[in-house]
């Protein structure tokens, strides 16, 4: 019998480029384990002379969707990113293994606040989609341009912090305390995921508004394409 968190093959149903350094692929999995927002999936691909790399990414699809669909932030030298951005079109089958992971994993029902940095904000999207009645999300990016997800995070009403220029009446810069304080519910599991220095910023921030440390879960990712 074939372990349905093992590694298998799962079809490429849909290929977007929603952003100018990204991908977006919904796959078709068979046997597919439902996952909880924040869990990630890994991708492994093997050369022909048997070279292998896989490379870990975060569910952006609620637990409900029928297909997968995973965001991967393209990295001009990355070797999975890459060939996931410029290769792979709908038809193709990837290796995969997931879902992983259960500290950064949100059930649905307990309030949560994400704070996602680039690309970081792709599990608060399951979050949303899976119950945004219960989820609040603040995201920061450099520019516009960079922001995945954007048309939906803003219906969603989610905060939006461009740092390095204005956007939609709110002047450039990075995210405050000031801001996040009346996104935050007593009680509230906060997740916060981006690179290390956002991590961590961010976690000063959500400590200075008065989020005890056990409510806050963190996922850091450094540059790995």
């Amino acid at each position: 019998m074939t372990d349905p968190r093992g590694w298998r093959y799962a079809k490429v149903v849909a290929v977007r480029h929603d952003t100018p350094h990204s991908v977006t692929l919904r796959m078709d999995v068979p046997d597919r384990v439902r996952h909880l927002p924040g869990q990630h999936y890994v991708i492994r691909l093997t050369a022909e002379d048997g070279y292998r790399a896989q490379r870990s990414y975060s569910v952006a699809s609620a637990p409900a969707d029928p297909l997968l669909e995973l965001f991967v932030e393209r990295l001009e030298d990355g070797e999975v990113s890459t060939y996931l951005a410029d290769i792979v079109e709908p038809g193709d089958e990837l290796e995969i293994r997931g879902p992983i992971g259960g500290w950064f994993a949100w059930d649905g029902a307990t309030p949560a606040l994400g704070v996602g940095g680039g690309s970081g904000v792709v599990p608060m999207i399951s979050m949303l989609r899976h119950n945004s009645d219960n989820c609040r999300v603040a995201v920061s990016v450099r520019t516009a341009e960079d922001l995945p997800y954007a048309n939906e995070l803003t219906a969603a009403g989610a905060l939006i912090a461009v740092t390095r220029e204005d956007f939609g009446g709110r002047a450039g810069g990075r995210l405050t305390a000031r801001e996040l304080l009346p996104l935050y519910t007593p009680g509230a599991i906060c997740y916060v995921c981006g690179s290390a220095a956002f991590a961590e910023a961010a976690s000063m921030l959500l400590l200075d508004i008065g989020v005890p440390t056990a409510d806050i879960r963190v996922e850091r990712f450094g540059p790995s394409g």
